[in-house]
């Protein structure tokens, strides 16, 4: 008999990641250029990115959500900083209206994805994580939004002594479901926002917690709840006062980021004066609250209402600022020769950094070499055909970026469609100078730069951190110099393709 073989299955743009970039992606092409085909492959059997992932207590946004959601689905709740139950309720409702359901492919994990030239399409190796099953699909687009972190493991160091500790030691990425903290001590190690989001947590059952920093971080209460959001909705209704909140938000986290760059000295007096109002009499703001950086050089964790300082005002809560010297059976040494005592340690200590959710590209054969590319306009990536990224804003709200570019992107699903082209690259220039991708001091970052891509010193090859100007730029025509677009031949020219710049 003869053997039959299951065909691929071809889409016209494939989706990575169901959290909140995938499922903003999801939507553009839905709604802007519907007549495109897609799938969404999410590697975990439930959609919602890093707001299913982490499980730690008081997990939260550190954004308001009125700049955090989406520009095309208001943010209606009456809190504007929103714990993690919250904001997949609103990602849920986003999957039903759209009708996504049927387009996610959960338990799909990709490994690697291979462009060919000839046929201008990609061929994406996936592996089924529930059974173990291997098989392919192809898309003319693959579009990443797996985010920028690996989801399979966070960023612990190597710390002396550690097999000594006789308690617990948790990581807030792997956060056990049945953890008992009440009454006991707990060392939280990290100053970042998951730090500063455990503290007040869980003080409110632990017996004492203490937050061990290294180097202290910028930190600022933000109101959990807008006023002006709030009435806002009342009076103008969801659609338009979410535009007016949203508006005023982008305004307010601009103004903040420019005052930081631009005046330091001053923007350090101002938030230190804050810290040391919230603070108890006496607390040694300078030695807890003080980093030795600039604001903005590293992102500012947001506390809603404060809440970190009142826990700590409570006496439920310390800071300590040293380094560790070693672990030991009951707790940690130290450098000073302080010890303290613990029965949890957690090590809040940062992320391992992974675009693309470590897909291995390949074009024609040949492996995609990462940092040799250079972000154009910090979505696609020079030479690399037909591929597509989500990377946010560090200095703002995250998803603010993502949907001008989604909305770009689908501009130039269109553009292609109406000209005949299946292919498009960006083009850089041979010669061009070249800098991290991203300016940001969070360690996270630092230690992974050399392994991204880079960015340039002038438009379209700079990764821009301003809304405004992101808006501008994406509004532009799609077609520039920087873009060779692949035209197809007929059939009967013997040519598969014929490569053109494009200007206009």
């Amino acid at each position: 008999m003869p053997q039959t073989t299951t065909p691929v299955e071809t889409v016209d743009v494939l989706i990575v990641g169901a959290g909140i970039s995938g499922i903003g992606t999801a939507h553009y092409l839905t709604t802007m250029v519907p007549q495109k085909s897609f799938a969404i492959l999410e590697g975990r059997d439930v959609a919602g990115g890093t707001w299913s992932l982490f499980k730690y207590p008081g997990i939260r946004s550190d954004s308001d959500l009125h700049t955090f959601g989406f520009e095309f689905k208001p943010w209606t709740d009456k809190q504007s900083i929103a714990d993690a139950g919250r904001i997949l309720d609103y990602l849920y409702d986003a999957i039903d209206e759209d009708n996504l359901g049927d387009k996610i492919r959960y338990q799909h994990k990709v490994h690697a994805a291979q462009w060919s030239s000839q046929e201008c399409v990609w061929t994406v190796d996936i592996e089924r994580t529930d059974t173990g099953e291997r098989f392919q699909m192809k898309a003319n687009w693959l579009f990443s939004g797996a985010g920028y972190y690996n989801y399979d493991e966070g960023f612990t160091p190597r710390f002396e002594g550690r097999e000594r500790f006789r308690g617990q030691i948790i990581h807030p990425q792997h956060w056990p479901a049945d953890l008992d903290y009440s009454g006991k001590k707990v060392v939280v190690i990290g100053s970042g926002a998951t730090a500063v989001t455990l503290l007040p947590a869980m003080a409110k059952t632990a017996g004492h917690i203490t937050m061990l920093q290294r180097t202290p971080t910028y930190i600022v209460p933000l109101p959990k709840h807008d006023p002006i959001a709030n009435i806002g909705r009342v009076i103008l209704g969801d659609k338009r006062g979410y535009a007016l909140a949203r508006a005023k938000n982008i305004a307010q986290q601009r103004v903040l980021y420019e005052a930081c760059q631009r005046f330091p000295k001053a923007s350090r007096k101002v938030i230190r004066a804050i810290n040391k109002k919230l603070l108890p009499e006496g607390f040694d703001v300078d030695k807890h609250f003080n980093p030795p950086y600039n604001p903005w050089d590293q992102r500012l964790c947001a506390v809603p209402d404060g809440d970190l300082f009142r826990t700590i005002r409570q006496g439920k809560a310390s800071v300590v600022t040293d380094r560790i010297a070693t672990f030991t059976e009951n707790g940690i040494v130290l450098e000073s020769g302080e010890e303290l005592e613990a029965d949890i340690i957690v090590t809040a200590t940062g992320l391992n950094l992974q675009l693309f959710g470590g897909i291995a590209l390949s074009i024609d054969g040949e492996p995609v070499s990462m940092p040799d590319t250079v972000a154009y306009r910090g979505f696609m990536l020079s030479g690399v055909p037909n591929f597509a990224l989500a990377i946010g804003y560090t200095n703002s709200s995250w998803t603010l970026k993502v949907g001008l570019l989604c909305e770009h992107f689908c501009r130039l699903l269109a553009y292609m469609d109406a000209r005949g082209y299946p292919a498009v690259r960006p083009i850089a220039d041979p010669g061009i100078q070249t800098r991290p991708l991203l300016d940001f001091g969070a360690g996270y970052v630092q230690r992974s730069l050399d392994n991204l891509p880079k960015q340039g010193l002038a438009e379209p090859w700079t990764m821009s951190m301003s809304y405004y100007r992101d808006r501008k730029s994406f509004d532009s025509d799609v077609a520039d110099p920087n873009l060779e677009f692949t035209r197809a031949l007929p059939a009967q020219s013997g040519a598969d393709a014929q490569l053109e710049s494009a200007s206009a």
